[in-house]
């Protein structure tokens, strides 16, 4: 079952005073529930501002995205917003976990903003931090954590309103190989026991081999690998 389509996204840049950059040209492609895609290539090809419009962070010059049936550029601003909330996850390369918080609180205020009690939003971050190995670490803020662990509760947080699908830009890139590891791992867990699916951006060969699909891109346009 598809979750994602994409069609037709043009996406350019200005450069210098009069001209522009092509950085996604014609992209349509489709993504499928309970897999692990991961986008490849080289720096400066559009994968992660590819990622950004496929998960409504950035909009296109032309072209449109459908979520779980839902035409997200045809929401207004603050449609988009609750439907990103509500229905997407996102990873980033840099946890951005809010320092004065523990990890449970961190994870547990995306689901308050739906307007979730306090006590059922720490239940389900309780829940969610046994998945992702951390339950005795729930009391601790982010300084008190390793790099791998912060990224753990920052995917954690990321699930905690059951997204649709669940973006990564880069998740492993600023962990050593054992913590990337661990990630992934933790990503298969995800997808087999949850159902969840992720659409990464990488350059982790490691990643690329747990993949159920992989696009490269390559000039502002994707290849099957």
């Amino acid at each position: 079952m598809k979750i994602l389509t994409a069609k037709n996204i043009y996406k350019s840049f200005p450069r210098g005073k009069d001209t522009t950059i092509t950085v996604l040209n014609d992209i349509s492609l489709s993504i499928n529930s309970n897999e692990i895609t991961v986008i490849v290539g080289a720096s400066g090809t559009g994968k992660s501002t590819l990622l950004h419009i496929l998960s409504g962070l950035d909009t296109p010059d032309s072209g449109e995205v459908i979520i779980d049936n839902k035409n997200i550029f045809k929401m207004s601003e603050d449609e988009i917003a609750k439907f990103r909330n509500s229905s997407i996850g996102f990873v980033y390369q840099f946890h951005h976990l809010l320092p004065e918080f523990t990890a449970a609180e961190n994870i547990a205020i995306a689901k308050m903003i739906n307007g979730t009690s306090y006590k059922e939003a720490m239940k389900k971050s309780n829940e969610l931090l046994d998945i992702v190995g951390l339950k005795e670490r729930r009391n601790h803020k982010p300084a008190e954590l390793s790099g791998g662990e912060q990224q753990r509760v920052a995917i954690a947080r990321a699930l905690i309103n059951n997204p649709k699908i669940v973006f990564a830009d880069e998740p492993t890139g600023n962990l050593d190989s054992k913590n990337s590891d661990i990630i992934h791992n933790l990503f298969i867990e995800l997808k087999n026991k949850l159902g969840i699916t992720l659409l990464i951006v990488t350059h982790n060969p490691e990643l690329v081999k747990l993949a159920d699909r992989v696009i490269k891109m390559q000039d502002g346009t994707i290849h099957e690998v």
